[in-house]
């Protein structure tokens, strides 16, 4: 759980520092569009990045037969979508709980990061023209 933290944390905050250069360049829809473009994309490869590491640890401890199925389960749990088509070994389901946690975290986050960029992209766009 700490780790996929830290893997979010980084990524924001590397997210943040590209977005500093570009956020008072967007002027035109193309530019914002493709802005949130790339933006999503990031999010989605952390969380991703994420998912793989809980998928892992499941392969690795014996909780999952194989890569695949640790990965499905993972993505499914992560995402809180919790179809239970696949379900860990009794001495692990609270770590699902814990891993369906995270990911409601960490999409928050996420979130939270779009919201803050379209605040400032509409701050920007509400600013007088200067003459």
């Amino acid at each position: 759980m700490a780790l996929c933290v830290v893997i979010h944390a980084a990524g924001v905050t590397s997210a943040v520092r590209w977005l500093r250069d570009r956020a008072t360049a967007v002027h035109n829809f193309w530019g914002g569009t493709w802005l949130f473009v790339r933006l999503a994309g990031w999010m989605i490869f952390l969380h991703l990045a994420e998912i793989t590491t809980w998928a892992l640890v499941y392969t690795w401890k014996d909780a999952m037969t194989d890569i695949q199925s640790a990965l499905y389960f993972s993505a499914v749990t992560y995402t809180t979508t919790g179809y239970g088509d696949l379900v860990l070994p009794q001495e692990w389901r609270l770590v699902g709980a814990i891993e369906a946690l995270t990911g409601i975290l960490m999409a928050g986050l996420s979130t939270g990061l779009f919201f803050a960029v379209v605040s400032r992209l509409l701050r920007i766009d509400a600013r007088p023209a200067e003459s």
